[in-house]
C-alpha cells in the first residue's frame, strides 16, 4: 500500500524567493508542520543539502528518514530516502513562474509504509497522514514566502 498525493499552490512571491525558502532545508520545520527536525550530514559545492536525516510527525507515528537531494535551481527538488522507517520515500517541490511576481508550487510524495506501519494507515487514518505530509507543506510554503 503506498500513500500517494499532490498539493499545488499559487504564490504571490517571486519564483527565486519560493525556491530558496523551499532549499533552505534548515529552516523547513519553521512552516512546515510535520517536520519536526532536520540535521544536514553532507552538503555539496554549492553549500545546498545533499545528504539529511529528517524527523517527521505522521499523524500514527514519529518517522525517521536518511534522504539524498536533488536540485534543479528555481524550477524543482527531488529526494529519496536511502534508509528509514518507511519502505520507500521519494518526494518532489517543482516551481512555475507565473510572471507578475507569483510562482506555482507542486509538493509530491510517495510513500511505501511497509506492512506493519501501512496497517496503520487505513481509512480515515491515510486521508489525515496525506494532508499532514502532503498538503500543509505546500500551504506552509505559501504562508512562509508570503510573509517575506
Amino acid at each position: 500500500m503506498a500513500l500517494t498525493g499532490e498539493h499545488t499552490v499559487e504564490i504571490a512571491a517571486a519564483i527565486e524567493d519560493v525556491y530558496a525558502i523551499a532549499a533552505d532545508l534548515e529552516q523547513a520545520p519553521e512552516w512546515q508542520g510535520s517536520l519536526q527536525s532536520v540535521t544536514i550530514l553532507e552538503r555539496d559545492a554549492a553549500g545546498r543539502a545533499v545528504h539529511v536525516e529528517t524527523i517527521s510527525d505522521a499523524k500514527v507515528k514519529t518517522i525517521r528518514s536518511f534522504l539524498r537531494f536533488s536540485y534543479d535551481p528555481h524550477t524543482a527538488m527531488d529526494w529519496s530516502q536511502e534508509k528509514g522507517d518507511v519502505k520507500s520515500l521519494y518526494g518532489r517541490w517543482s516551481f512555475d513562474d507565473l510572471g507578475g511576481g507569483r510562482t506555482r508550487a507542486t509538493y509530491r510524495l510517495e510513500v511505501d509504509p511497509g506492512r506493519l506501519l501501512g496497517m496503520l494507515v487505513r481509512g480515515p487514518a491515510e486521508d489525515r497522514v496525506r494532508k499532514a505530509l502532503v498538503d500543509d507543506a505546500a500551504e506552509g510554503l505559501r504562508t512562509r514566502a508570503e510573509r517575506r
